[in-house]
């Protein structure tokens, strides 16, 4: 077998894997699911970690803190987008705040994995450090992580309050 055919088993096998992890998040994309306010801290702390980790064994240098920065602002950003993507409905006479993730901001991770993909196979290729390019990846997920995040504790406190005043 030659190399060229092991990088395209490679990238087979990673996208049936998608796929399979993709239609399995879309079933279940029709229900609603609680959302608890109190525990929206916790995925980006655990990525915020990891990163931290990450960073500690084999720091970046130079220039190298910029585009980490314009990874992390550019996950910021979309990851803002994506929360408000997110339907977030509070019952009426419960309180209780339920979510429920809309297609849209499903293909706006598989569209993040598909680069991500893309850059892990074909980054040393480019002459890309492939280490600097997972810890610019990992900067882009805390950023959208935490902005989703934050982006949906925002809109559903508001709307708890409004819904509070109104019973």
């Amino acid at each position: 077998m030659s190399p060229q055919t092991g990088t395209w088993i490679g990238y087979a096998i990673t996208a049936a894997v998608i796929a399979v992890v993709l239609l399995l998040r879309l079933r279940n994309m029709r229900r609603a699911r609680r959302l608890r306010l109190g525990t929206l801290w916790i995925v980006p702390a655990i990525v915020f970690a990891l990163t931290i980790a990450t960073l500690w064994n084999l720091p970046p240098h130079g220039v190298q803190f910029l585009w980490l920065a314009v990874a992390l602002a550019a996950g910021a950003a979309l990851g803002w987008r994506r929360g408000m993507l997110m339907r977030i409905t509070i019952d009426p006479e419960t309180h209780r705040i339920d979510q429920q993730a809309s297609p849209a901001a499903m293909l706006f991770i598989l569209v993040i994995l598909g680069l991500r993909q893309g850059l892990r196979y074909e980054g040393s290729a480019l002459g890309m450090d492939v280490a600097f390019v997972t810890d610019l990846l990992l900067a882009f997920a805390l950023g959208l992580i935490a902005a989703t995040r934050a982006e949906m504790f925002i809109r559903a406190r508001r709307l708890l309050a409004m819904a509070r005043a109104d019973a």
